[in-house]
Order: C-alpha cells, then sequence, then structure tokens
C-alpha cells in the first residue's frame, strides 16, 4: 500500500494536468494495440494475388477465387469480391463503381482511430507545457508571498514539480507520434495494394474479353 501510495503522491504533485495525461497515455496505449492487430495482416497476400490473376487468366473466375479463400488483407477481400459471381453478374461500369466503393470502406476501416493518435501526440506536449506553466505561476506566488523568506530549496521544489508535466507530456506524445506514423504507413501500403491488385484484375479481365471476342 505504500508504494501505491507513494505513485497516488506522485501523480498528485503534478495537478490535474498529470491525470489527464495519464488518461491520454492509456487511451494511446490502448489505440496501439488495436491498431497493431487491426493491421497485422493488412499487407499480406501478395504472392496470391499474383498467382489468383493468373488463374483468373488461364481458369477463369471460379478458381482465381478459392485461391483467395485463404487471404486475410483488405486487398485480398476486394479481389475476392470482384472475382465473385455477384460483381461478375454487374456491368462493368456497376461494378468498378463497387469496387471502388469497396475499396474505400476498407480504407476508411483501416484509418479508424489513428487521427486520435495523431491529436494526442500534438496535444499531449501543450498540455505538459501548460501544466509547467500553471505551476512556475505558482510557485512564484508563493515566493511574493513568503516575501524573501523561502529559500533555494523551496523555489526549486516548485519548479521541479512543474517541470514534471513537461516531461509527462513528451513521454505520452512520443511513442503517440511514432505509432501513428508506423501505422499510417502500413495503411499506405495496404491501400497500395488494394490499388495494384484491382488495376491488375481489371487489365486480366479486359484481356479475357478481348479473346472471347475474337
Amino acid at each position: 500500500m505504500s508504494r501505491l501510495a507513494e505513485i497516488a503522491d506522485f501523480l498528485g504533485t503534478g495537478g490535474p494536468i498529470i491525470l489527464l495525461l495519464v488518461v491520454l497515455s492509456l487511451l494511446s496505449l490502448s489505440l496501439i494495440v488495436i491498431k497493431i492487430s487491426d493491421l497485422w495482416n493488412s499487407t499480406s497476400g501478395g504472392d496470391l494475388r499474383a498467382t489468383s490473376v493468373k488463374a483468373y487468366e488461364t481458369s477463369g473466375a471460379e478458381e482465381a477465387a478459392k485461391i483467395l479463400n485463404s487471404g486475410k488483407s483488405p486487398a485480398d477481400r476486394i479481389l475476392a469480391f470482384a472475382m465473385s459471381p455477384q460483381a461478375r453478374a454487374l456491368s462493368t461500369d456497376v461494378r468498378e463503381s463497387e469496387i471502388a466503393r469497396r475499396g474505400n470502406q476498407e480504407i476508411s476501416r483501416m484509418n479508424r482511430f489513428l487521427r486520435i493518435l495523431e491529436v494526442i501526440a500534438m496535444i499531449s506536449p501543450l498540455l505538459g507545457l501548460l501544466g509547467t506553466v500553471l505551476g512556475m505561476i505558482q510557485s512564484f506566488q508563493q515566493l511574493e508571498l513568503a516575501e524573501g523568506a523561502a529559500n533555494a530549496a523551496v523555489l526549486a521544489g516548485g519548479i521541479w514539480q512543474a517541470l514534471l508535466t513537461t516531461a509527462a507530456g513528451l513521454l505520452v506524445a512520443i511513442p503517440a507520434a511514432v505509432a501513428a506514423n508506423l501505422l499510417a504507413a502500413r495503411v499506405e501500403i495496404a491501400t497500395y495494394n488494394i490499388e495494384d491488385g484491382v488495376a491488375q484484375f481489371l487489365t486480366a479481365s479486359d484481356n479475357s474479353t478481348s479473346i472471347a471476342e475474337r
């Protein structure tokens, strides 16, 4: 219990700003874990899609779609839909529009919560700076009220307590900023994979149509 009391006292030293930063830290950590799990397989399946497109050209859509059954990435799901009987029953324009809509849905889902991480990374240092400024104001007010009776130790204690919030803000912001950028880069790769997979399929589809018309 003494250890918990020390932690509570330490957090209380920084005031409500520290408590807010603790909440943001827990939220940031939770979002990072969620997004890592969500995007774990987002860039996989490149060889699978290439094999599927080749099978589409040689063996038809049904065989190609079966290859994608084991796919786990957004690009795999979009390509599997493009090769499905449901999509092939649509006109070319409608099919391409529906593929684009589903692709945008996948991209939107992958980007979910990343903006919150970016906001946490942006405001945490500002909150830390605000806490430091408020703490410094309080320290100098106490020094003024002491009318010169305060010693350097008292003033130094007030200053380190004020600076505590700046350090806490940076500790929250740095992991959130790094995670947001790395996860955003992964989303960009997954987005490219969707676009590349769809482009390969449409090219193969056009080639198959041209051959059938001859």
